[in-house]
Order: structure tokens, then sequence, then C-alpha cells
């Protein structure tokens, strides 16, 4: 055991030599393993940032969630003619299906609308996300608020001008005044503040985050706008009950939306039900995707690394062919030779994935620091990952000059050393 301690401390101390005695040279062999491992750990960081982020949104959405509208949020069998021209879901439907099927858990009729201003007195909030929708919005999303109420049935049916603000939203446009009760300028009409949503923080959310939005009747933006507006895609947001099977709950939503529509049996359903469950899957499919091809791709620079570490390694063996014959002559072994260079070259790559994985951090580090909601993160698993391919570069980099100067004869080796 303490030969090949022994052992590893002198291969260390070569590598290091070649570091500092032929600081180009060495940089230059070193520099494929660096781009290589910078650039694996990179992808392989950014994939699992992108993971964590999208893991930490959908967990707080219900996963049983399901929208109905005329696109999908995935890819479809179906060509771009079939369904391009599918109508939007309309409030009769939500109705009809709040009515005539007893599973729902909750239901609601929304529409997809364009960032918006919000006027009060001097103070505008720009880009705020409208969120027409019913009062079971509420229940739907789990809202929970931070003053006053959501607008109720009898408002929302009415189409009354109420409105539920976001947190931000009420910062902007209030700060320190109590907003409840107060009139703002929407859609050139003054709505009555009944609401503030509590903080939500950063999230993932269909469509904007609801800090930045606004909350208002889902029947004001049809007197406005009405049903046949095509640049209002409209939705139905539903949950079944706990329990109840989501497969056989589609397939009865989708008959009863068929029905409605008069759909013959040999027509396509002209509408696309979207589980979020089926969303989460999409997402995993893609990032793993990603993650496969960038490591195909990161795999060249490997490959150019390891000849730069074979390189290095047989103008090393050349350089110490003397030194080699002096070892053998003095009894060492074609094994002790042959770990003292795979160490050697293990070592050198290992210094190589050390730079990587350091500019790996180095980019983490800026990348958070320009983005407010996302954090890039290197985590422990993707470092002892890199440290291994960096080491499994140098083995397989290392195994033939190592074998060349194992068998080198001792003689031949000193004479050619002289």
């Amino acid at each position: 055991m303490l030969i090949y301690l022994s052992l590893l401390k002198e291969s260390f101390s070569f590598a290091w030599s070649a570091l500092r005695t032929n600081i180009l040279r060495t940089f230059l062999s070193l520099l494929g393993v660096t781009i290589g491992i910078f650039s694996i750990i990179g992808i392989l960081a950014a994939v699992d940032s992108l993971e964590k982020e999208i893991t930490d949104g959908l967990s707080a959405i219900d996963i049983s969630t399901i929208y109905v509208l005329n696109r999908s949020f995935g890819p479809t069998e179906l060509e771009p003619y079939q369904y391009q021209n599918f109508p939007n879901v309309s409030y009769e439907e939500f109705q009809m299906l709040k009515r005539s099927i007893e599973d729902i858990d909750a239901i609601t009729f929304t529409m997809f609308s364009a960032p918006e201003s919000i006027k009060f007195e001097d103070k505008t909030a720009t880009g705020v996300n409208i969120v027409p929708g019913t009062s079971e919005f509420y229940d739907l999303e789990s809202l929970k608020l931070d003053k006053g109420r959501f607008f109720s049935e009898s408002e929302s049916v009415s189409g009354s001008p109420v409105a539920v603000i976001g947190y931000e939203v009420a910062q902007s446009i209030f700060k320190n005044t109590d907003p409840i009760g107060k009139r703002v300028r929407l859609y050139g009409n003054k709505f009555t503040v009944i609401g503030v949503i509590s903080k939500q923080g950063s999230g993932m959310d269909i469509g904007a985050p609801k800090d930045e939005s606004a909350f208002i009747p889902v029947n004001f933006v049809r007197k406005i706008y009405g049903d046949n507006n095509k640049s209002k895609v409209t939705a139905l947001i539903l949950k079944p009950k706990k329990g109840v099977d989501q497969d056989e709950f589609i397939a009865t939503l989708e008959q009863r939306l068929r029905s409605y529509r008069g759909l013959k049996s040999d027509q396509i359903s002209n509408f696309f039900i979207n589980p979020i469950k089926g969303l989460a899957d999409f997402l995993e499919q893609v990032t793993g995707v990603l993650t496969f091809a960038g490591v195909m791709i990161s795999g060249f620079s490997m490959l150019v690394g390891g000849f730069g570490i074979a390189n290095i390694m047989f103008v090393s063996v050349k350089e110490r062919t003397n030194l080699i014959g002096i070892q053998k002559a003095l009894g060492a072994k074609n094994g002790f030779i042959l770990f003292q260079f795979l160490f050697e070259a293990i070592i050198l790559s290992l210094f190589g994935g050390l730079f990587g994985l350091f500019f790996v951090w180095l980019g983490t580090v800026i990348a958070t620091s320009f983005t407010d909601d996302f954090e890039f993160i290197l985590s422990t698993y993707n470092i002892i990952l890199g440290c291994s391919v960096s080491a499994a570069v140098g083995l397989v980099a290392g195994i033939i000059p190592a074998i060349a100067a194992a068998r080198l004869d001792p003689v031949e080796a000193i004479r050619t050393g002289m």
C-alpha cells in the first residue's frame, strides 16, 4: 500500500513539474479537457437548473388540472390546417359541463388577454396581466388573499366592474395606501378594487406571475369583445374530484363536448384537452433530449482533450526515457512504470477537469447574479461526475503511452537517454 502511495506522490510531482516547466505546452494540451468538462458539466448544470425551476413551479400547480381550449400545449398528430380554425370554447359550454359532469371538483371559464395598463390617479402600472375569469377561479387556483375578497358568483355572472389585483400591482400604484374600495381605470372603464392577492413569489404559472396580474369577471370582457373575437383565446380550466381516474374523466369530458358540438363519429374533436400532467411529462422529455444532445456535442471536446493528454504523455515518456531505464535497471517492475505514467495522465486530466469545473461554477455565479427569479446550480453530483469523466479521459489517453514506457528495454532506454 505504501509503495502505491509513494507512486501516487511521485506521479503528482511529475505532473506538477510538467505544468510548471512547460506551461504553454501543458496548457494547450489540457485546454481540450477544460473545454470538454466546461461544456458537459455546464450543459448538465443548466438542465438541472431548468428541471429544478420546472419542478418547483409545477409543485405549486395541481397536477390533475386540465385545460380545454383550441390549442395544444404539446406536440399533436394533427396538421396545422386541421386545427388552426378550431373554434374557441364558449361560456355556454362552461355552463353545460358545470351542470352535467358530477365528477368535477372545480371549473372556471377564462380568457387569455394581452397585458394592459392600470391607472390610479397619477400612477400607472404597465404590463399587467389581465385574467378574466369566473368566481370559481379563486378555488381552482387556490389563491390566497392579503386583503379584501374575491368577486362573487353574482358579480361574475353580471360582469361587474370589480378587480382583484396582484401584490406587485398593488405595491406599484398604491404603495402604503389601502387599495380596497379604490377605483382604477382599465379598458377605459372604472373598476373597484375589492381584493389583493397575497405575494406568490417566483414560480411556474400558466400565464404571467400572479403578483403582476389583475383578476376581473370574464363576463365584463365578453361585453366589450363579444364571444367571436379571434384575438381572444378562451379556455376551460377544471379539476376532477380526488380519486377519480383522470383518463376516464378526460374521456367523459371529450364525449360531452363532442356531443354538445354535434360532432359525428368520423369527425375529429375540434378542441384540445391539455392535462397538466401531460405537460409535465412533455417538459421532462424535452430536458432529457437537451441533455443527451448537449452531452453528445460536448463529447467531441472531450475527445480532443484526450488526444491532448495522450500527446503530452508521449512527450513525457520520451523526455524521461533515461530515467525509466535507470528505474528498471534498479529493479522497477513493468507494472510500477505503467502505473506511474497512468497516474500522471489521470492527474494531468484532473487538472484540466478542475479548471473546467471552476469556470462552470464561475458561470453559474455570474448568470444567477443577472437573473432575479432563476438560480443556476452546480450540484455535488455534477462535480463528482466532472472529476470522474476527467479521470476516465486521463486513464484512456494515458494507457498507450504508459504501456510503451513499461515495455522499454532498460539498456536501450539508458543508451537512448545518453
